[in-house]
């Protein structure tokens, strides 16, 4: 619309609109907020933790908070450390993670544009004919300008938009915090197991070479008439039973590496030369920085994620509730227009337009009220959601501290019966060989023998993966800079 006025001068239209520019600035930047502030959730925790036993954890005033970030390391195992480190940067679950931050943030751009004016160039030319009486008049129009709106965010609508925006991306690098900390727990728990399936094959091919030892020397004895086919067939279900367990404990090592190269990134054959030979399971460490409840349950991301979301939900009750209260529209346009294009961008073919608007809700059916309260249905299930996840998180700790205290005792029992079926089957192979015993006795004590030392293997890669279960448990595997 073309607005011609003559009766001030526009040098001091510029200045009133200037100042009133600045004025709507100010209250738009120090507006009212709606709803309600957020307020960090204040979680109920035990002072100590009730499983927490000596060897098992540092006392809670020597915590090394930054143990807890590669906490990996501290099973001095190179191979388990750059398997870790390497997963960390071409996991492909992480990646998807860090791609959600960037979306996020990317969201949150989108939004604070809301905060400030917006600016559209247009051009147009037009050409038209009309009829006045017999005459028909054919003539051109040229117009080009700037057209600009600005919605004041009076009561904050947008600020509150941009807080749950900031909280959304917190909620976002928790999460990916919370794939770096299961990360690192599934590499060393499928190393682990890996370790542990190639001391079991160890272990039963030792027992293995013992028992047709044995089965050799009962046919000896059979061909002497000592003894009967019966301990020939017992001799050979034995060694057929050990190797049995063989092929089953090897195809388990097999997929454990192809596992480990999944979580790599990679194509699942590509660890198996790198990982095929055996090697001792990773000794789990004397000590684990567990400090108190109050502290490192706070470094789990999961809470902290639970948390940004509660705050997100907060925020956008007040923008919500700001649907209730007048919006306020500043919009104007300012540029050229004339019938003949050499006259076009004369100063006098200018034309402008400036003026405010307000809007507000009078009949909507209850429509803002209930997303208001819709919105505080949702931060409150959030809250609840917080809750659990808090009582998971100690249960989680608590499991962990109980079952690597007891898997510790277990093993240590488990060795000791390892000892006694050694000394058990020496001597009774002995006996078997001058024919004081029957076999039936060199058959119970390989067989018991066999199945303690696979027991202790297992025991131990028990201990080390209830450790990880703890570290994991704590929120270890990440730092601010990771």
């Amino acid at each position: 619309m073309l607005f011609k006025n003559q009766l001030a001068p526009e040098r001091h239209l510029h200045i009133c609109l200037l100042a009133l520019i600045s004025c709507l600035y100010v209250v738009t930047a120090t507006g009212c907020a709606m709803g309600p502030d957020w307020q960090p959730p204040q979680p109920r925790v035990p002072p100590t933790w009730s499983g927490a036993a000596t060897g098992v954890a540092a006392e809670p005033n020597k915590v090394a908070v930054q143990e807890l970030v590669r906490w990996w390391t501290a099973f001095g195992d190179s191979t388990l450390t750059s398997l870790v480190d390497k997963a960390v940067q071409s996991n492909l679950d992480l990646k998807q993670a860090e791609a959600r931050v960037r979306q996020a943030r990317a969201a949150r751009g989108v939004l604070t544009a809301g905060l400030w004016p917006t600016a559209d160039f247009a051009g147009s030319y037009t050409r038209s004919r009309s009829q006045t009486g017999s005459v028909g008049i054919i003539g051109s129009l040229y117009q080009a300008g700037l057209d600009a709106a600005w919605e004041l965010d009076i009561f904050r609508a947008v600020g509150r938009d941009v807080e749950a925006a900031d909280a959304d991306i917190q909620a976002g690098i928790e999460d990916q915090r919370d794939v770096l900390v299961t990360l690192a727990a599934e590499v060393a728990l499928n190393y682990i197991d890996l370790r542990g399936f190639q001391q079991q094959i160890v272990i039963a091919q030792d027992n293995l070479k013992a028992q047709r030892h044995s089965a050799e020397l009962t046919r000896e004895r059979l061909r002497g008439g000592f003894v009967s086919t019966l301990d020939v067939a017992n001799a050979d279900a034995l060694v057929a039973a050990t190797a049995s367990q063989v092929p089953l404990l090897e195809s388990a090592a097999q997929q454990t590496i192809y596992t480990l190269s999944i979580l790599l990134g990679l194509e699942p054959s590509a660890l198996v030369q790198e990982l095929s030979a055996a090697a001792t399971i990773p000794a789990a460490p004397p000590t684990v920085p567990l400090g108190v409840p109050s502290e490192l349950l706070r470094r789990r991301p999961d809470i902290r994620r639970a948390e940004a979301q509660i705050h997100a939900a907060t925020a956008r009750i007040g923008v919500a509730t700001a649907d209730l209260f007048p919006k306020v529209t500043l919009s104007g346009s300012i540029g050229f227009q004339n019938n003949k294009l050499s006259s076009w961008a004369d100063w006098s073919s200018r034309f402008w337009s400036f003026g405010p608007s307000i809007s507000l809700p009078i009949f909507n059916a209850g429509r803002i009220r209930s997303n208001i309260e819709l919105q505080k249905a949702l931060r409150d299930e959030l809250l609840i959601a917080y809750q659990r996840t808090v009582l998971t998180a100690m249960q989680d700790v608590e499991i962990a501290l109980i079952a690597s205290t007891k898997e510790q005792e277990h093993r240590k029992a488990l060795t000791d019966a390892v000892t006694a079926n050694r000394k058990a089957v020496e001597l009774a192979t002995q006996l078997y060989a001058q024919g004081q015993t029957d076999f039936l006795n060199v058959l119970q004590a390989q067989r018991a023998l066999y199945v303690s030392e696979d027991a202790v293997v297992q025991s131990t890669r028990s201990v080390s993966t209830d450790l990880v279960a703890l570290y994991k448990a704590l929120g270890g595997g990440w730092s601010d800079q990771s």
